[in-house]
């Protein structure tokens, strides 16, 4: 007789061999495909989250960068038509740093002499190549002509 235990049936039955640890090998597989599973939504929650995160950066670089704007167009209204760098450090706008230029040309238009301006605004917050990092440019052109 074999090494193996077995187990008899009935009485006069042939005897069978032993069945325990039948539903390891079907355990041992859900338990592999619910972690599968569970890792699979994980990446998923996390690049929704990147996702959402770059998103909310980049609506703040273009509000830091249309604030240059409206900066550098008073400024230009009033006299001074000039770069300069803003250093913002209030609200969703904290550390982001906006470069402005403002280009004048003086044109005439009938009786009266006026300026016609270009500005661009540059925002970026971050070191360049790394995820946090976030550029926007916005340009605007006006007149000081009144209708």
């Amino acid at each position: 007789m074999s090494g193996r235990v077995l187990h008899g049936g009935p009485p006069g039955a042939p005897p069978r061999p032993r069945s325990e640890g039948f539903a390891l090998v079907p355990a041992l597989f859900l338990i592999v495909v619910v972690g599968a599973l569970a890792a699979v939504a994980l990446r998923l929650v996390v690049g929704q989250q990147t996702t959402a995160s770059s998103a909310l950066l980049q609506a703040e670089a273009l509000a830091a960068a249309r604030s240059g704007i409206e900066w550098s167009a008073y400024r230009a209204l009033h006299g001074t038509c000039a770069s300069g760098t803003l250093s913002l450090a209030e609200g969703a706008a904290n550390g982001f740093t906006v470069v402005v230029s403002c280009s004048a040309t003086a044109y005439a238009d009938g009786a009266g002499n006026y300026s016609a301006f270009l500005i661009n605004a540059t925002a970026t917050r971050g070191q360049y190549g790394t995820a946090d990092y976030v550029r926007r440019v916005v340009r605007a052109s006006f007149t000081n002509e009144t209708p």
